[in-house]
């Protein structure tokens, strides 16, 4: 299974693609996309998603995974990030891949086992996870690949919790219906659910040309 991890940015969009053989992961790509600050925004953002899309369609993953930004003290990169997100979220979503999103603190409790590792633990641990002899470069590119080992990670848990539900709810609700019928027909005297049908089950009141 292939995984795209991309670390949302306007001037440095990290990405990293893990393959998941067995037990066993690997990086098999990984790089930064850049836009020159000098253009206009909208030109910015229709760069990278080119370059975005362009690399969904090389790659041809299973699944594209995305930071979810929940808090930047500075505004103007907090909404930098969430519109280079939003421009990678659409290049996924054109190339029909699988979606999913992570905070920080998830990736990290994925990767390192708590949320307040740093981003110094996190990289040494998605080196030693993917096997490398040192933790990737530039950081960005970390970042993505420490997004695709967490959903490489985190996918079984995630689709066992979901087929757990689904089928606690279906059960629950087949149960409400069942209960809900007995309710019904107790509620209904026996002369009452009988007299709809006259002798051998024929409709009462009814003969065999009264069919229209």
């Amino acid at each position: 299974m292939f995984v795209l991890g991309i670390d949302p940015g306007l001037s440095r969009c990290g990405y990293g693609v893990v393959r998941r053989y067995g037990s066993d992961l690997a990086a098999t790509a990984g790089g930064v996309v850049t836009t020159e600050p000098s253009l206009p925004i909208q030109e910015r953002l229709r760069v990278l998603f080119a370059e975005l899309r362009a690399l969904v369609e090389e790659v041809r993953p299973d699944a594209v995974v995305v930071e979810r930004v929940f808090f930047q003290t500075n505004a103007r990169t907090a909404m930098a990030t969430g519109q280079a997100g939003g421009v990678a979220l659409l290049a996924a979503a054109q190339a029909g891949c699988d979606v999913a999103q992570y905070s920080a603190n998830e990736v990290k409790m994925a990767v390192v086992g708590f949320g307040s590792a740093t981003k110094d633990q996190v990289q040494k641990m998605v080196a030693a996870l993917l096997g490398l002899d040192e933790p990737p470069r530039p950081p960005d590119v970390a970042d993505a690949l420490a997004l695709a080992v967490c959903h490489l990670t985190a996918q079984p848990l995630r689709r066992a919790i979901e087929e757990a539900t689904a089928g606690a709810g279906a059960a629950a609700g087949a149960g409400a219906a069942a209960s809900a019928a007995s309710a019904a027909l107790a509620g209904v005297p026996d002369s009452g659910r009988a007299s709809a049908l006259g002798p051998g089950g024929r409709a009462a009141g009814t003969g065999a040309g009264a069919r229209r």
